[in-house]
């Protein structure tokens, strides 16, 4: 089995401090880190760090900042045949201040509007995990692949279309309310409207986990963790979705699964420095499952 991650590339630089800064104020940094990110991208490099037959295509400039995206991923495993290299672009750079106390995480990301994939993609894959950054290819993709997921994070024309396409919505807290106008307290209204215009649908809660819709909205809890930093949480949380869909597990092993991912990446800094050993999730999950968790 294999699988194509569609979708957004990014650059990270990731900034750890103490506290938040104030605004015109001058701080000096003792530590920073650099990698690979986008949504996509991070479920790409996951997939291939777990051993999976994994294809990341999206689009870099041709800069050291596309290259080192693509010699990251070369280096676990991701095949790059369909990441585009356009000389007309600078890569999408995105700068993250965290703060080391709470563990949230301020992004500022460039990414230029006209930054399209325009290569033809001519295999078939039997999973396709999408964030709707490439809209056009993204349709063609979901007729040609097997099982397709979107990681679903803003309401746009374009992702909302999507969502109503593919075999599973994983979407975060946020869109669900803005897409249904309702409030975190009306869950079942929430997926009331969700489950009349999407498929399988699974809104992630952060570090309450997620819900999902099983006679009646449920909620799987995550395990409790001390945060460093949420950077690429939620996409490392897709990857391990997209896992467990490979596996043929049942949505609440998968949803277990990939909540203990989640949790685990945000004990490290930075988004491809948390992902974990494998078979340190599964361990962990195992356990949770012994204890009659769901």
């Amino acid at each position: 089995m294999n699988v194509l991650c569609l979708g957004h590339a990014t650059w990270d630089v990731v900034i750890p401090m103490s506290e938040y800064p104030l605004e015109n104020t001058k701080n000096r940094i003792n530590e920073r880190l650099e990698c690979g990110g986008g949504p996509a991208s991070n479920a790409a490099y996951l997939l291939g760090k777990w051993g999976i037959d994994v294809s990341f295509a999206g689009v870099v400039g041709d800069d050291q900042d596309g290259k080192k995206i693509k010699d990251e991923f070369l280096k676990d495993n991701v095949n790059t045949d369909y990441l585009e290299i356009s000389p007309n672009h600078k890569t999408t750079t995105s700068y993250v201040i965290v703060n080391k106390k709470s563990g949230s995480r301020t992004a500022l990301a460039y990414h230029p509007s006209n930054l399209k994939l325009t290569m033809d993609i001519d295999k078939d894959f039997d999973y396709l995990l999408i964030d709707g950054q490439e809209y056009d290819i993204s349709l063609k993709m979901i007729d040609k692949c097997g099982v397709s997921v979107i990681d679903a994070g803003r309401v746009t024309d374009e992702v909302v279309d999507l969502c109503k396409r593919v075999d599973y919505v994983v979407c975060s807290l946020d869109f669900a309310l803005k897409y249904t106008n309702e409030s975190v307290d009306n869950l079942d209204k929430v997926f009331t409207k969700l489950n009349n215009d999407f498929k399988n649908v699974v809104i992630t809660l952060e570090d309450k986990g997620c819900a999902y819709y099983s006679d009646g909205v449920k909620i799987m809890p995550t395990i409790k963790v001390k945060p460093v930093d949420s950077t690429g949480a939620g996409d490392i949380f897709h990857g391990a979705f997209v896992y467990g869909l490979m596996q043929g597990w049942d949505i609440p092993h998968i949803l277990l699964f990939a909540n203990v991912t989640g949790a685990l990446s945000v004990t490290r800094v930075g988004g491809r420095n948390s992902v974990f050993d494998n078979n340190e999730v599964r361990r962990i999950a195992n356990e949770i499952s012994r204890s009659n968790f769901y």
